[in-house]
């Protein structure tokens, strides 16, 4: 690759069937995708880059990104793979993501998934996913996957963590290829036998049951503690007036001292 020449891409070895494109700098590394989406390109599309200046978190907050981190996003057509619910995907997405993350942490137990779309290192999230979707006749998926490798910022009031602190860091480009590898994964089995394994799977690395949690949603906050996912991929919330079934929110660990507001997403929530 021409290091003079930030916008020209290079393509990642292997995986055959994965288009994958790695550059020195973008913006955002989902907004290309997105505007390939939105251009008519074919699905299975992967764009990684090695320095991202406008990257996107969750809940419309930026990701600071200090280098050396993974910012890596994929374009995928739903149409032509399996046509699942959009609430799906996030299962998925997270299970890819663990499975390309957890030989590099030298106690795989220290990292969980925490619903929707985040994965912790000791409770302190170190990686997340942001999905977006549209299109019409021709519907497109945009998954942004972004990890704390080698650092994560320092935000106030945010204790983060990086999987440097777990182990030698990967470098980003094989992370992104294992991605790639655990997306046709869980997709296949998806495939073959619907959401039920892909959840179990999925419920075996997350916090575990009884875990204290706060939901953070449009009508206020509530608090109970985690008992798994229903057979849609809600979140089942032991409260104190039963159990609920939570759609959408943001989480916090009540354990971790998770209840001042967030600065900002400081962690890789999205790309």
């Amino acid at each position: 690759m021409n290091e003079a020449d930030p916008a020209r891409p290079a393509t990642l070895p292997g995986a055959t069937s994965w288009r994958l494109e790695i550059y020195d700098e973008l913006g955002s590394t989902s907004d290309l995708c997105l505007e390939r989406a939105q251009a008519g390109a074919a699905a299975r599309l992967g764009v990684m880059a090695r320095r991202q200046v406008r990257g996107r978190g969750s809940r419309g907050r930026d990701w600071q990104d200090p280098g050396g981190n993974l910012a890596f996003s994929v374009l995928l057509r739903p149409d032509g793979a399996g046509g699942w619910p959009a609430g799906l995907w996030p299962f998925i997405a997270g299970l890819a993501f663990y499975d390309a993350l957890a030989p590099w942490i030298s106690d795989p137990a220290s990292l969980r998934l925490k619903w929707p779309n985040d994965l912790l290192l000791d409770g302190r999230k170190a990686a997340g996913i942001l999905i977006e979707s549209g299109g019409e006749a021709d519907r497109w998926l945009v998954i942004g996957f972004g990890a704390n490798l080698r650092a994560a910022p320092p935000i106030p009031g945010r204790d983060l963590a990086c999987v440097a602190e777990y182990g030698p860091p990967p470098v980003p480009e094989i992370v992104a290829q294992g991605i790639c590898d655990g997306l046709d994964r869980w997709m296949a089995v998806c495939g073959r036998g619907g959401f039920a394994p892909v959840r179990q799977a999925w419920l075996e690395h997350a916090h575990p049951p009884g875990t204290r949690l706060v939901v953070r949603g449009e009508s206020g906050q509530v608090e109970g503690s985690f008992e798994g996912l229903d057979a849609q991929g809600l979140l089942l919330l032991r409260c104190a007036d039963g159990t609920r079934r939570i759609s959408a929110g943001e989480i916090l660990l009540l354990d971790r001292g998770a209840m001042a507001p967030p600065a900002g997403d400081g962690t890789a929530a999205a790309t």
